[in-house]
């Protein structure tokens, strides 16, 4: 399937149309640059089990099915009381990218000249 479940993304294009699945896409990307920001600067379990289940629910929603594995692997361990700085570190290296590469793609794949 990859990091992105563009079968995902056409249904959510097909549901919102274009001009309204790029609404949604710009408010997934302040949300998500917001809640990779959260994580990076989270200093307890309980912070970092609530910023991975954001961001989870937030990658799960746009197909990001990648991202949100790591994201609930982050939540179970911050919420167990694990060590998380090696998820941290991923996801917060990970989801801008995956945004990047979302962003300049998904016009191409699904768009009214896609």
């Amino acid at each position: 399937m990859g990091m992105i479940d563009w079968t995902r993304v056409a249904d959510l294009y097909e549901d919102f149309g274009d001009e309204g699945f790029a609404e949604v896409v710009d408010i997934f990307l302040e949300e998500s640059d917001e809640g990779v920001a959260r994580l990076a600067h989270s200093r307890t379990p309980a912070d970092d089990r609530s910023s991975f289940h954001f961001l989870k629910g937030a990658a799960l929603n746009l197909g990001f099915v990648e991202l949100s594995r790591l994201c609930a692997e982050g939540e179970a361990a911050a919420a167990s009381g694990a060590e998380t700085g090696a998820l941290k570190h991923q996801v917060c290296t990970q989801f801008p990218a995956t945004c990047a590469m979302f962003q300049s793609q998904w016009r191409t794949r699904l768009g009214p000249d896609g």
